[in-house]
């Protein structure tokens, strides 16, 4: 039989012993006093909830138990979220049946510690913590006053949708969702209550924001901003205009359970993939344009952690030749800041984030903005670059010069064809790659850009109009003269 949380499906009795501690799980030995677990219960509190499992050896892993230390102590260990915080957080206790090291039957006491949004929860000597990545941080000056400032502010995925009803949930979301925390007997309505997703409000049920942007069957219909704007352009700039340079503008809009998938997946395919030698090995290998990992946390963040009740604000991914940008609505939450955002972890969105965790996001959840820096940094690529513009947390990624330049080839072939192209020499073809994400080039840019004397691109741009690749703008005695690519059918 599998021993696992009927709470929290992941914590099975092997990911308790075999996993380090994370943002939603902690270990103490049986041997832990109340007071000393209050620093845990107030951090898991006042950031996205977690579970302390108590009756596993710190140091060892190995299962102690709680039979061994009394029903006194055990019952200290159940009350002290109640005893040892102000005020007293949510919580479930819970027993895991299990053999100890000594091997007899026992059990682990779990004390689901549930996230606290509207209140900060202290322990009794008036200190505060936030659970950061594996650590239980204190808070003190700005960063205690931004979270009290934070948790004055009532959470909009808690408020109550005036309209929605069950009939508007996706049933077969809901299904999984039941299935995923083994509690499929209770009834929809039964478990999103349990969940916090639905509430009694002037004698009736009603589902909450969160619940609406997770399960919809029709997003558009209630949150029309509940989406996801990819904009592929040509070049390294936006244009507008004559000069628009938008190859693909596409729209994902499906509810927060399914747009993250339906976002891997699009995005994915308009990605590059690019044969690069391994200097070590000697052999050829497929190297991606963007480690997966670093631009799909950032599709996971902008949908956790976006603030949705801007309702005309919307995700978005703009898509250049050297950089990958994802722009999401709302300021960085809370403590967390464009310096500090490695370390510090804070969900505007707790109860969206801990659901995003159940269906299987877990590892892209727990891992986080510190795994996108050590991604980047594997694959030769520049530090990511946060930052806040106009009331949004903006993400950029970039690619580097050989993956540029091997797009630029790329597009500067379709632009003048196969069989021309084949006439050339790598010097008429950099000519032409640097031409193609540029509307006008200068004779002196060229010869910077190709390392070529001036002489020589003067050359090369007299065959290349011979033959009919390239056009002159300007007089040919204007020293401001400016040359451009002819695309194919023009």
């Amino acid at each position: 039989m599998k021993i696992q949380s009927q709470y929290q499906p992941f914590l099975t009795i092997d990911y308790i012993i075999k996993e380090d501690e994370n943002k939603l799980f902690d270990r103490k030995s049986s041997k832990i006093k109340p007071n000393d677990i209050a620093p845990i219960i107030s951090a898991f509190a006042n950031a996205e909830g977690g579970t302390i499992v108590i009756g596993i050896a710190d140091k060892t892993r190995e299962i102690e138990g709680i039979n061994g230390i009394g029903n006194d102590s055990i019952n200290n260990l159940i009350a002290a979220p109640k005893d040892v915080c102000i005020p007293m957080p949510q919580y479930k206790e819970e027993y895991l049946e299990v053999i100890n090291k000594k091997g007899k039957a026992d059990r682990l006491l779990l004390l689901h510690i549930e996230p606290s949004p509207e209140q900060v929860i202290r322990t009794i000597n008036n200190s505060t913590y936030l659970r950061v990545a594996d650590r239980t941080k204190e808070l003190k000056g700005d960063d205690l006053r931004n979270l009290e400032y934070s948790k004055s502010v009532r959470h909009y995925e808690d408020e109550c949708h005036p309209d929605a009803s069950i009939d508007d949930l996706d049933k077969e979301l809901l299904t999984t969702y039941r299935e995923k925390l083994h509690a499929e007997d209770l009834s929809y309505e039964e478990l999103l209550k349990a969940r916090g997703f639905l509430k009694q409000q002037k004698g009736s049920n009603k589902l909450t924001n969160a619940a609406v942007l997770l399960f919809a069957k029709n997003i558009v219909q209630f949150y029309p901003n509940c989406r996801i704007r990819f904009v592929r352009y040509d070049g390294t700039k936006a244009r507008t205009g004559a000069d628009i340079n938008i190859i693909r503008d596409q729209s994902i809009e499906l509810p927060i359970l399914k747009i993250i998938q339906a976002a891997k997946t699009f995005i994915g395919g308009q990605l590059r993939e690019f044969t690069a030698l391994d200097t070590i090995t000697g052999k050829f290998q497929i190297v991606p344009e963007y480690p997966e990992f670093a631009w799909l946390e950032g599709i996971v963040n902008a949908v956790t952690h976006r603030e949705y009740a801007m309702s005309g604000r919307y995700i978005l991914v703009n898509m250049y030749d050297d950089r990958l940008e994802i722009e999401s609505p709302g300021k960085l939450p809370s403590v967390v800041t464009v310096d500090n955002i490695k370390e510090t972890r804070y969900s505007r969105n707790p109860r969206i984030a801990r659901l995003l965790t159940d269906f299987g996001w877990v590892r892209e959840l727990n891992e986080g903005v510190k795994r996108i820096y050590s991604d980047m940094e594997k694959f030769f690529l520049d530090d990511p670059i946060y930052s806040e513009p106009e009331q949004s947390v903006r993400l950029v990624l970039k690619n580097n010069i050989v993956m540029r330049n091997l797009r630029r080839k790329d597009r500067a072939l379709e632009y003048v064809g196969e069989d021309i192209w084949k006439q050339l020499d790598t010097v008429d073809r950099d000519i032409l790659a640097y031409m193609s994400s540029n509307i006008e080039v200068s004779r002196s840019a060229l010869a910077i850009h190709v390392k070529k004397s001036g002489a020589t691109i003067t050359n090369r741009l007299r065959k290349l109009i011979s033959m009919g690749v390239v056009q002159a703008n300007g007089n040919a005695h204007d020293p401001t003269r400016t040359y451009s690519i002819v695309y194919m059918g023009e």
